[in-house]
């Protein structure tokens, strides 16, 4: 059992700027800076179909998926024979796409042709033979870091208006729109270098662990996805680049997102989440929004608790607890000046482990935290992404204050806006 740690927050140290001034993030990132970015894409791939449902609907969902799904062999060599054709079990693979979703085998089978093995997505995929000891302390370094709170701030500043009717329209906060794409991809700075045809091809065929039939069904329904994104002219498969799971643009969405949650937020007629700031907000909050995300809740509820919760730690997707149950547990509400209307919620304690230091972290999320984690299936991101958005909120906030107050000039320098460094 883990030790309870105390929950603090702690006082943002902030850098505030002119109103015309915009952070500095010129600097280019690193190898250490990108790393975590590869390893937190493989932490939870986004499926397609994670919607909320009920435990009726969940099981006639999985019947229907497996119905959908044909079962492939994994098979070594390349996709295709001597003769340039496919091999026997791709081009079963290509006739059942071509019938389930309507269509022509022709082009099923000419972007199946082109797909290429990676080996490098098979090493990147293939899992540790040490377990990794969890942290959340160590998580929260790397993606709540001043990177993407200054990078956050420019990029909320640049798209203010659409992230503000974006919000408006959907109930999703602009800080968290901005803290999902920060967390993902560093506002576009970092969106993967594989041809996506040929990393979900490989890991749909030749995944490294070929036991794991559940991710293997997953990675051929993503295929298809793909596949029918390209006949839909929804993207160009033979050109697509992402993740090496096959996340794509700046919010890193799978194909089976892409196919059923990404909207077109500039109006121009065509979804764009690599180039497409608009329609890549947009296409966050209409996500949230399709998982359970509800307008007005918090992530957090605003309580105090204690170890006893621990016992309450199911580790799923979904909030099944009540508010009796949450306070006989010993959980005590916090004064707030927000509407309690979370306590006629479900919720669920969310568990941030420090297995190093034998300690552990508690906090009661709401369905607002668990819509989140239907984007990744991690309790560390979806806090990170919280935590994230509240620092951008604060910094936002007094980028916005020091706008309206009238600045005076410094000796320094004269008539000007000087730039003040809180360190």
């Amino acid at each position: 059992m883990f030790k309870a740690a105390r929950i603090m927050q702690a006082a943002m140290v902030l850098t505030l700027a002119g109103c015309a001034s915009k952070p500095n993030i010129s600097a280019p990132l690193d190898n250490a800076q990108l790393a975590p970015l590869a390893a937190n894409q493989e932490q939870a791939l986004k499926t397609a179909d994670t919607s909320p449902q009920s435990p009726q609907q969940t099981r006639q969902t999985r019947e229907t998926r497996e119905k959908r799904r044909i079962s492939v062999p994994i098979i070594q060599g390349s996709f295709v024979n001597a003769d340039g054709k496919l091999n026997p079990d791709i081009l079963q693979f290509a006739q059942f796409v071509s019938e389930s979703r309507s269509i022509p085998l022709d082009h099923v089978v000419a972007l199946l042709s082109e797909a290429q093995e990676n080996s490098k997505v098979q090493q990147l995929m293939r899992p540790s033979k040490q377990r990794i000891r969890r942290s959340w302390p160590t998580y929260r370094k790397r993606f709540v870091d001043p990177i993407r709170i200054d990078a956050g701030l420019n990029f909320w500043q640049e798209h203010a208006n659409h992230l503000q009717k974006t919000a408006e329209r959907y109930g999703v906060p602009e800080e968290v729109i901005v803290a999902i794409i920060g967390v993902e991809t560093i506002y576009g700075r970092y969106m993967g270098d594989f041809r996506v045809l040929d990393a979900i091809s490989t890991l749909a065929f030749r995944y490294p662990d070929a036991s794991r039939s559940d991710r293997i069904a997953l990675f051929r329904d993503q295929l298809a996805d793909l596949i029918e994104l390209d006949y839909k002219n929804a993207l160009d498969a033979r050109t697509a680049y992402g993740s090496y799971a096959g996340a794509m643009g700046l919010p890193q969405f799978m194909p089976g997102s892409l196919l059923r949650y990404a909207v077109d937020g500039s109006g121009d007629g065509k979804i764009d989440l690599q180039n497409n700031a608009q329609d890549a907000i947009s296409s966050v909050a209409n996500f949230l929004i399709e998982h359970g995300w509800q307008p007005g809740l918090p992530i957090f509820a605003p309580v105090l608790v204690n170890d006893n919760v621990a016992q309450l730690v199911d580790g799923g997707l979904s909030p099944t607890l009540d508010w009796e149950t949450l306070k006989q547990a010993g959980v005590q509400e916090q004064t707030s000046t927000r509407p309690a209307s979370w306590k006629y919620e479900r919720m669920g304690i969310v568990d941030l482990l420090d297995e190093p230091r034998q300690q552990a972290e508690y906090r009661v999320g709401t369905p607002n935290f668990f819509a989140i984690t239907h984007y990744n299936r991690s309790y560390f991101y979806a806090s990170a992404v919280a935590e994230l958005a509240e620092a951008l909120a604060k910094r936002m906030k007094t980028v916005s204050i020091s706008c309206q107050q009238p600045q005076q000039p410094t000796q320094r320098q004269t008539g000007t806006l000087a730039m003040v460094s809180i360190s």
